[in-house]
């Protein structure tokens, strides 16, 4: 919580006092232990300013995991969690839509994608995966470039003390090829602020403009530098702050969301990026520019960097927020102290690697507290079109493994290291990020686990990579094949960056043609493996809502939705809706009064009884009609939401107009079975509380009328036991026909009810709620403790009114997505039905074939085919859709079994041999009576024999198998003549020596 501008400002005063001023290039050592408070004083500072001196409302950091956008690894900037006030998409009905003056420290990553630091964290001393992101924003034109550059003079100067004089600005000149004008707009605030012309900079849109991406919001950029140098010979300028206006709308093409790194002489380090608004603009798909309906302010600046300035630090490394990463690194190694070596003064890259170890860990740990963690390896197997792997979660396996590497051989690291370091992050981090101390444990266990786990794979790749090294002539290459085996793609999970790494310290090169062409292969392959992507179809885009809202069109009542009941025969009945058609648009998005036949177009309507997509639940589809000719049907495909209006992607058989009036079907099936699904969902969710614990968290879900998917945090993968309970808990729900109740209440009536379960996401006011078995009013109760004991859960999807309807759910596939990640796949109804029945007759088959297994063959022609029949079986369990918990059952049923048969047929096939040797032996002396022992794994001992015709029927070849394999405990068949058998036993002279007794008896 932020405290007081003036007890913030004086706590940072004393941090400020007790920290050495900067004494030029070369690096001062570590004190032993860094003042606790600093940076927590300086972002306290921050906050405090914002909100106590210029009524800003202070926002929790977003999680780092980005909702709702495809186009993001991660968070990269504080402005991410506001692109729908940017865009004009947010819900009118959202919290965030009641946004006006905001300030928060925002966590944010940069390790893959366009944004992406990784290959330089560690070579130089300032760049890093993890950082924080001080920022304030102004939405919707409340304050613009005046207030903003005043707030951040006054906060850099009076509030952190930092001297004008080291302080230069730069601003927008301009750019000709776009049509735009310098910014003299922002150029005079800052003369009036007292900034002196000579310490103003003019720049062009590489350095000054900034874009949200290739389309969309864009403006100019205004940003305050920080001269290391303090005048003393040329600038050595560092960016504080970069202040943003947009007014624009972006082209396509490559343009990322830059922070306007400035270079003039100076080390490239951004401290902080403020964003003043001009009137916003935004870049169409034509290249051109566009004046945006309203403006905003938005502004960064890194926390790390700012610290830095203010503890007189070159490197953004020796600042008390890694300092103490440091110690502990260098308390747990075998490596010399840290000592900000980089280049090649870095002699064995040990200051590179405390550094990659130091960000990496940081990183890992703030991504696994958000519920991102380290991707696993394995292919897909059946379940290839479901399981696809966030690529988040691969970025965060290539960090781990990074940094276990660097930290394995480069400092000498014992195993299990990094795992001991999030303890430190938890402390310098935890207490402005709660989630880190709530989450500290499973952080820890995570990294070690997969610390532990790719050891194993690294030694194994070291060994192969020495192996395939020594085999090479002097002018070979490394073959691409090997690497790509070794790499993330391939089998050990080593990511190529290393390997090349590794084989640039042996002086080796790598086949890069080859390694090119094998990812291009895989890419392929992955193109026809992977999950189907969903087309985003029409959508509106800013101007267009802008318009709506300016003609004062009110959101789309889709309440509708929930209008349908049940029927004394217990179906439902979905009623009809009638709406009047308020706005077309094409394909491309151009509003039109009509479309004609055959057009696929955009419908905006007054109401609808369409649920749009969001939430986790599909789209409705169904039908509509012009009111008055209802033998023309217009198939509507989907309905999604655009900022608060839901738009009906439609495909016209005949003309449609603006006015018309048309009446709405939807398609009943498929609505009552996404309300199957959607139920069944919150109950599986309740269920999976009551099997694993209260703490339980919900990761994600999705369903659609064929099945449902449900994410959810776990400390180790799901045994089959409680998979088995978890459907049971279900199934018990469904079969007591429970009331679903659904009510709209005030959001804050659902802030401190216990048990209560919601997602990370932004809920309109009022918000639904959802309660199986319980009336909402009793379930929000605090006191009746209801939402403990039942399912709860806030939620705007379309539900059952009672839970029979779902009639059963069979949890059919379980994959860990990442450790400390389960994906669940469920299918309900006739199909759970007919899943348990599946299940129940592949158990039969297995019972049945291990009772075969158990009674032995002697033929090794009937125990092949019983061994190929256990491979059927495998496989047929593996793909079957059948209860998980019974496919475990029987997979781990079916492994022993194969194991069993394989040995008998090997056990048989040996015997074979074994009889052939003797008949060779009994044909070279006729008379003589042979029997050998040949001893195999485990102790076993097979046996075979064949008696002289002339010594029978006193003797014969069964009987004297039988007496030799009954004292090794075996059993023994054949004939008079020929016979062979097994044993068990560790003394084969005294099995000889029974064998020669009984024979000279016989004889």
């Amino acid at each position: 919580m932020a405290v007081s501008v003036a007890a913030a400002a004086g706590r940072l005063r004393r941090a400020i006092r007790r920290t050495p001023q900067w004494r030029g290039p070369s690096r001062r050592a570590l004190s032993s232990e860094a003042p606790p408070t600093q940076a927590a004083a300086v972002r306290d500072a921050f906050l405090s300013f914002f909100r106590d001196r210029h009524g800003h409302r202070l926002v929790p950091s977003a999680s780092v995991r980005p909702r709702g956008d495809p186009s993001l690894l991660f968070v990269n900037a504080g402005m991410n969690q506001f692109k729908p006030i940017f865009l004009g998409t947010v819900d009118p009905r959202s919290e965030m839509a009641g946004f006006r003056r905001v300030a928060n420290s925002q966590k944010c990553v940069r390790a893959g994608g366009r944004h992406s630091d990784l290959e330089d964290v560690g070579r130089d001393l300032s760049h890093h995966t993890f950082f924080e992101m001080l920022g304030n924003w102004a939405f919707r034109g409340v304050y613009f470039k005046e207030e903003a550059c005043s707030m951040a003079w006054e906060l850099l100067t009076q509030v952190y003390g930092i001297p004008e004089d080291r302080l230069w600005v730069s601003y927008f000149g301009g750019d000709p090829k776009a049509g735009l004008g310098p910014d003299l707009e922002s150029r005079d605030i800052w003369l009036k602020l007292g900034v002196p012309a000579s310490r103003m900079l003019s720049f062009g849109p590489q350095e000054n403009f900034w874009e949200m991406g290739d389309t969309g919001p864009c403006g100019p950029c205004t940003e305050i530098h920080y001269d290391l140098a303090g005048g003393v010979g040329a600038p050595q300028l560092v960016e504080l702050w970069n202040l943003v206006f947009m007014q624009h709308n972006s082209p396509p093409g490559p343009s990322p969301i830059p922070l306007c790194h400035l270079s003039v002489c100076l080390i490239p380090v951004i401290l902080w990026g403020a964003s003043p608004c001009i009137p916003f603009l935004a870049r169409e798909k034509d290249g051109s520019l566009q004046p945006l309906p309203q403006r905003h302010v938005d502004t960064g600046m890194g926390l790390e960097r700012l610290l830095a300035v203010l503890q007189g630090r070159r490197s953004t490394y020796d600042t008390d927020l890694f300092s103490p990463l440091l110690n502990a690194i260098h308390q747990g190694c075998g490596a010399p102290p840290y000592s900000g070596r980089v280049g090649a003064a870095d002699e064995g890259h040990t200051d590179t690697a405390y550094r990659v170890v130091a960000d990496h860990i940081r990183t890992l740990s703030i991504c696994i507290a958000d519920g991102v963690s380290p991707g696993m390896s394995g292919a897909p197997g059946c379940w290839g079109l479901i399981w696809a792997l966030n690529p988040s979660r691969l970025v965060l396996r290539r960090l781990l493994r990074r940094a276990v590497r660097f930290s394995t051989e480069l400092l000498r690291a014992p195993p299990g290291f990094l795992g001991s370091l999030v303890p430190v992050v938890v402390e310098t981090l935890g207490g402005a990020y709660p989630e880190l101390q709530r989450n500290s444990a499973q952080i820890a266990s995570l990294v070690s686990e997969d610390e532990a786990a790719f050891l194993a794979s690294l030694q194994q790749g070291r060994r192969i990579i020495e192996r395939t090294v020594r085999r090479l002539g002097p002018s070979d290459v490394f073959p691409a094949e090997v690497a790509w085996s070794l790499s993330l793609s391939g089998n050990l999970g080593l990511p190529l960056d290393l390997v090349k790494l590794m084989l640039e310290e042996k002086g080796v090169q790598l086949d890069s043609a080859g390694l090119e062409r094998l990812a291009q292969e895989e890419a392929q392959h992955r193109a026809q493996q992977a999950e189907p992507v969903q087309e985003q179809g029409l959508r509106l885009d800013v101007h267009a809502l802008g318009a709506l809202q300016r003609q004062g069109v009110p959101p789309t009542d889709d309440s509708p939705k929930y209008n349908y009941s049940l029927r004394p025969s217990g179906g439902y009945e979905f009623g009809t809706c009638e709406a009047q058609v308020l706005q077309l648009y094409t394909e491309d998005g151009t509003a039109v009064a009509s479309v004609g036949e055959g057009q696929r177009c955009g419908l905006l309507l007054d109401k609808t009884n369409f649920y749009a997509e969001q939430g986790g639940q599909a789209s409705d589809r169904g039908y509509l009609v012009r009111v008055g000719l209802q033998d023309v049907l217009f198939p509507v495909a989907r309905a999604q939401v655009c900022g608060g209006f839901i738009l009906h992607e439609v495909a016209a058989p005949e003309c449609l107009k603006v006015g018309d009036q048309v009446q709405l079907h939807v398609d009943e099936a498929w609505r009552l079975s996404c309300m199957e699904k959607h139920t069944a969902v919150h109950l599986l969710n309740w269920a999976l509380r009551q099997a694993l614990g209260p703490g339980t968290e919900q990761r994600g879900s999705h369903l659609n009328p064929e099945w449902l998917r449900f994410d959810v945090a776990t400390q180790a993968p799901l045994t089959p036991e409680q998979l088995r309970a978890v459907e049971g808990t279900v199934q018990k729900a469904v079969g007591q026909d429970e009331a679903v109740y659904m009510e709209e209440v005030a959001l804050a009536r659902t802030a401190h009810v216990p048990g209560l379960r919601s997602l990370d996401e932004v809920y309109p006011d009022p918000v639904r709620v959802v309660s199986v078995g319980v009336p909402v009013a009793q379930a929000l109760n605090p006191a009746s403790q209801a939402a403990l004991q039942t399912s709860v859960e806030l939620c705007c999807g379309t539900h059952l009114l009672r839970t029979g309807a779902i009639g059963d759910l069979v949890i059919i596939g379980e994959r860990q997505l990442a450790k400390g990640t389960t994906r669940l796949l469920a299918i309900t109804g006739e199909q759970a039905q007919q899943a348990r029945e599946v299940g129940q007759s592949l158990a039969q088959e297995v019972e049945a074939a291990a009772a075969r297994l158990s009674q032995g063959s002697r033929d090794v022609v009937e125990a092949q085919r019983l061994s190929k029949e256990m491979g059927r079986l495998i496989d047929a369990v593996d793909t079957a859709v059948m209860p998980q918990w019974q496919r475990r059952e029987l997979q781990a049923t079916l492994k022993a079994l194969r194991r069993r048969a394989n040995t008998a047929v090997r056990k048989l096939e040996m015997g074979q041999v074994l009889v052939k040797v003797v008949r060779q032996l009994c044909k070279q002396a006729p008379s003589t009576s042979v029997l050998l022992l040949s001893p195999q794994p485990l102790g076993q001992v097979l046996c075979a024999c064949q008696v002289a015709q002339s010594a029978t029927p006193a003797f014969t070849a069964e009987a004297w198998a039988l007496a030799v394999c009954s004292h090794m405990g075996g059993k023994a068949w054949g004939s008079r003549v020929v016979a062979q058998g097994t044993g068990s036993t560790a003394d084969l002279d005294a099995a000889l020596s029974t064998a020669r007794a009984y024979a000279l008896n016989k004889l």
